[in-house]
């Protein structure tokens, strides 16, 4: 029986040279190799300044006290995302807002922010999903318009254009994350972008225990976090961002094979939709089970059976139980995301996938699909 296993990481011998480097020298952490990775990384990116931290979701904290956001506040984002973009705004006591997704691409429809801004509005935090980006330009008229700050959740859409611009580079501050399954990875790690010197110095100061700029160890001007990244994982991610091109082109590879198999299954599978203006760079491969009737988790449940890792991605926040007693949601609310939800799944996506294995991944999961329809 075949294994194929939802995602995993591309580590190459000199991926593992570079930490090793670092464990044979004194300097774990707060050495020269974090400086290293923000400086490749804002030049990547094409941005003035990197703040290396120890995740996306550290990094997505750091952004929302760098914008000012306080209890009270209200920020607008969208339900279907993973669980810590709408908790970093709840970590400095402001509420997310959420706004139901455009039914092709999934990010949040832009069409329907307008409806919910308030006089507590302060923010939207955009989240460009899977691997594409939001449709940014209504949503810069928007922001413009009310006087909002934007904050892009980028952690799953490194390279990703919207009409040859890079994600992460609209709003006052950005996050990347590398946790094993996205593109590029440092086990663990995150990076906030910006172009503001203001952030970049607060954020630095804060992910190091709010330390004073004077570099005096116990001197500390906020309350800060220890949100820092280690040096074997900057190590890492120095040597993985030297390659993230070939990666992502990779991905883009076996995300093209997968859609040229499902062309003759649109009446069964809804693959993943680009959207006009986007460069997607496919962080998960996410389909749509299109019969109602099948019960997707114990889809996913025989697929693991037969070694197929599938997962459902993603579920709705504001169905979560802390959510919804909280804030009062309920089933209903955001009848797009909750859809989603509830008919989709990840298939694997990661290098050294042929499109061989693609066919039979896909074989298996039309077998199992055609099964469930028929009880």
């Amino acid at each position: 029986m075949n294994n194929y296993p939802i995602a995993k990481p591309y580590i190459t011998a000199k991926d593992k040279k570079g930490v090793l480097a670092v464990l044979n020298t004194d300097n774990l952490s707060l050495g020269p190799k974090y400086r290293e990775f923000e400086k490749k990384f804002a030049e990547k990116l094409g941005v003035k300044y990197a703040c290396a931290v120890s995740s996306g979701t550290a990094g997505l904290h750091l952004c929302m006290i760098a914008a000012g956001l306080k209890p009270g506040d209200e920020v607008i984002t969208t339900p279907f995302s993973f669980i810590a973009s709408a908790n970093s705004i709840l970590y400095v006591g402001a509420k997310p807002v959420f706004v139901d997704i455009d039914p092709i691409t999934y990010n949040i429809d832009a069409r329907k922010i307008e409806q919910k801004i308030t006089k507590k509005t302060k923010a939207i935090l955009v989240v460009h999903i899977f691997g594409q980006s939001c449709d940014m330009e209504p949503i810069l008229k928007i922001a413009k318009k009310h006087k909002l700050k934007i904050i892009e959740d980028a952690c799953e859409s490194i390279e990703a254009t919207y009409k040859g611009r890079k994600v992460g580079t609209f709003g006052e501050s950005a996050v990347f994350a590398f946790y094993p399954n996205k593109q590029m990875t440092t086990g663990e790690g995150g990076m906030i972008i910006t172009n503001k010197k203001r952030i970049y110095d607060l954020c630095s100061s804060l992910r190091n225990q709010g330390r004073s700029s004077n570099r005096q160890w116990l001197d500390h001007k906020y309350l800060g976090y220890n949100y820092r990244l280690d040096e074997m994982s900057a190590a890492l991610g120095i040597s993985q961002l030297e390659k993230l091109d070939f990666m992502i082109e990779k991905r883009r590879k076996i995300a093209g094979w997968y859609n040229e198999i499902l062309k003759s299954n649109i009446d069964i599978i809804q693959a993943p939709v680009t959207g006009v203006n986007n460069k997607h760079t496919w962080f998960v491969y996410v389909i749509k089970i299109k019969g109602k009737k099948i019960n997707r988790d114990l889809l996913i449940a025989n697929l693991k059976k037969i070694g197929l890792s599938t997962k459902p991605y993603l579920p709705s926040i504001h169905l979560f139980d802390f959510y919804k007693k909280q804030f009062g949601y309920k089933k209903g609310d955001f009848p797009i995301a909750e859809e989603v939800s509830a008919f989709s799944l990840a298939l694997p996506i990661y290098i050294g996938l042929t499109k061989r294995d693609c066919e039979y991944i896909i074989h298996k999961l039309l077998s199992e699909v055609i099964k469930l329809e028929r009880k």
